[in-house]
């Protein structure tokens, strides 16, 4: 985990690589929960049994699963101690460019893209987060996420 003292720091970060989460492992229980909390029963997600046939021989994550675990990637790859609170304001970009089967291995890669003061002693900053897939040379998700952090 990368740590930083102040959102002052991360001024001087612009255009550079930050940080990269720890892998996380996408199970079939993860991909059954996460289609209980939004509906999407899609069988290429829940139903082995039929999606060994399937095009990709096994589940696949859905993609908003893989986005939703933004938060978490962001959590372990590093820490701002003097950010006293942090939102998630959007996304201007993302794109879902290769199948995440069950039982991969997950990580994130976060470019600062832009960083702008706003009301409230806090910053907006732009990231480019690269999803990879262990054992794989392309990404899974590549998403431009907009957070704020205030101090």
């Amino acid at each position: 985990m990368r740590e930083f003292e102040t959102l002052a720091e991360m001024k001087g970060l612009i255009g550079q690589e930050v940080a990269v989460s720890d892998w996380q492992v996408v199970t079939q229980e993860r991909i059954d929960k996460f289609a209980e909390a939004t509906g999407d029963f899609q069988w290429i997600h829940v139903d082995p049994e039929r999606s060994a046939k399937g095009p990709f021989g096994t589940t696949i994550a859905h993609g908003f699963l893989t986005l939703s675990m933004l938060p978490l990637f962001f959590q372990n790859a590093m820490k701002i101690k003097d950010a006293k609170m942090g939102v998630n304001y959007g996304l201007n970009r993302v794109r879902f460019t290769s199948p995440v089967p069950v039982g991969s291995e997950l990580r994130a890669r976060m470019k600062l893209v832009s960083i702008e003061d706003i009301p409230n002693n806090g910053v907006q900053m732009v990231w480019e987060v690269t999803f990879e897939r262990k054992g794989s040379d392309r990404p899974v998700c590549v998403a431009e996420s907009i957070s704020r952090r205030y101090a």
